[in-house]
């Protein structure tokens, strides 16, 4: 199962922003993951269509299950 984490940022008009991160390191701590976003978002190395990430707005986990079947 593949699993990422998607960090949801507020930009700075008004849109959501994602930026996620594969296979993260379990269990998640949430103060770390909320600190990391803050400076993202102090750093400004990011800028989307929507302009600059603005506000943490959320993290979620997202979990992928895949299943190949060969054809012949």
């Amino acid at each position: 199962m593949a699993k990422t984490l998607e960090l949801q940022f507020g930009t700075e008009f008004g849109k959501t922003a994602n930026i996620s991160v594969d296979n993260p390191k379990e269990p998640i701590d949430e103060e770390v993951v909320k600190l990391s976003m803050e400076q993202i978002i102090a750093s400004g190395v990011f800028t989307t269509a929507s302009g600059k990430l603005a506000a943490v707005k959320g993290a979620r986990i997202i979990e992928r299950n895949v299943t190949d079947y060969e054809l012949v």
